[in-house]
């Protein structure tokens, strides 16, 4: 019987040549696909470890996914990005950071702890396409682990899910390049960015840095992306009022329309040691994006514990638009242009019913 093959070796053969980088002396690469930019001898692989250079070409993952399911829209989450839809979501492995509370070590983690156990499933573009044909899912999401260093791999699935009329998403940390941005943005509409603190002491912990975060924001408002951003609020960590103070006033000085989701810390991989976030706790972090400025500010993974901080409002006249409790939808008033119905103000987002088009699915 034939000895399985260690998951890195596995996994260096379901590659192909990478587009985010450049060539240099010395068969080196230098890959733009995070904010790492990592410089790459031959033979070595980069800080995400599923990239690495192969006689000075750089190689990148490709056809398979690390974890598949399809999820309400709600929990990536997107509030203001075709409410009540369903996605197909879809990750590979690996990471560019190192995050000791992440919900998704088993993917994300898998090449660097030996408790994180995943195999990749080989899958074609057309097969996750047809996928969300069949299942009825508007929206494609490269999900579960860093979407940025699979990026390749994310437009070979895009490109065709935007020909079958499907919108696709990113969920990112937000550790991204303008090469990387530039790359995606001709098929990925929608972004989601986890803000994870506003402090490089908290960043270089994770393995990344809060300049780089902040740029992709920016970024990504510039490039027209539809961006949400989530700060999981973390007790001891990124919870006291005056970084929370400075999180909502920077996504405020971008746009005071980007949806800013406080969400509910609980133990999880190697943090053990916080308390589980309270709803008080999280209902502060939402005032204060409020006093900031920020017009659409949401308590997440508690439901019905954090009162109006589910539901979307006008930001004009205050009329109720969108009630939820958790990923639910009770109650949904948001015109097919995208206005509130009770003044016609604009309500910012993704919202026409008309968005949508998919094509019959050929199986």
């Amino acid at each position: 019987m034939a000895q399985a093959l260690p998951l890195a070796e596995v996994l260096s053969q379901l590659t192909r040549k990478g587009d985010l980088c450049e060539r240099l002396a010395d068969r080196k690469v230098r890959c733009f696909a995070c904010g790492h930019r990592c410089l790459i001898p031959e033979g070595l692989p980069g800080i995400c470890k599923v990239r690495f250079n192969s006689g000075g070409t750089l190689r990148v993952p490709g056809g398979y996914v690390g974890a598949l399911q399809v999820d309400p829209i709600e929990k990536k989450p997107f509030f203001h990005a075709m409410p009540g839809s369903l996605a197909l979501s879809f990750g590979m492995l690996g990471c560019d950071f190192h995050c000791g509370y992440c919900q998704n070590w088993i993917t994300s983690q898998v090449l660097r702890d030996p408790n994180a156990a995943s195999a990749p499933d080989r899958m074609a573009p057309a097969d996750l396409v047809s996928m969300a044909l069949a299942r009825r899912a508007p929206i494609v999401a490269s999900t579960y682990n860093e979407p940025l260093i699979t990026a390749e791999w994310a437009v070979d699935v895009f490109r065709p899910a935007v020909e079958a009329g499907l919108v696709c998403a990113f969920i990112s940390n937000g550790n991204a390049t303008p090469e990387v941005l530039d790359y995606i943005r001709p098929y990925t509409r929608l972004y989601k960015v986890d803000l994870k603190s506003f402090r490089q002491s908290n960043y270089r912990a994770l393995g990344g840095q809060v300049e780089v975060v902040r740029d992709t924001i920016r970024m990504l408002k510039e490039r027209d992306f539809w961006i949400e951003v989530v700060t999981l609020v973390i007790p001891g960590f990124n919870d006291s009022s005056e970084e929370l103070t400075d999180i909502a006033r920077f996504l405020a000085s971008v746009s005071p329309d980007i949806p800013w989701h406080v969400t509910a810390f609980h133990k999880d991989y190697k943090m053990t040691d916080p308390e589980d976030t309270s709803a008080s706790t999280l209902m502060r972090a939402a005032g204060i994006g409020e006093r900031e400025g920020l017009r659409f500010v949401y308590a997440g993974n508690l439901p019905g514990q954090v009162g109006e901080y589910e539901n979307t409002r006008c930001a004009a006249c205050r009329a109720l638009l969108i009630e939820r409790s958790g990923y639910r939808i009770s109650r949904f008033r948001i015109t097919g242009s995208g206005a509130c119905p009770d003044c016609a103000a604009p309500v910012p987002g993704l919202w026409a019913r008309d968005i949508y088009h998919p094509q019959s699915d050929p199986h």
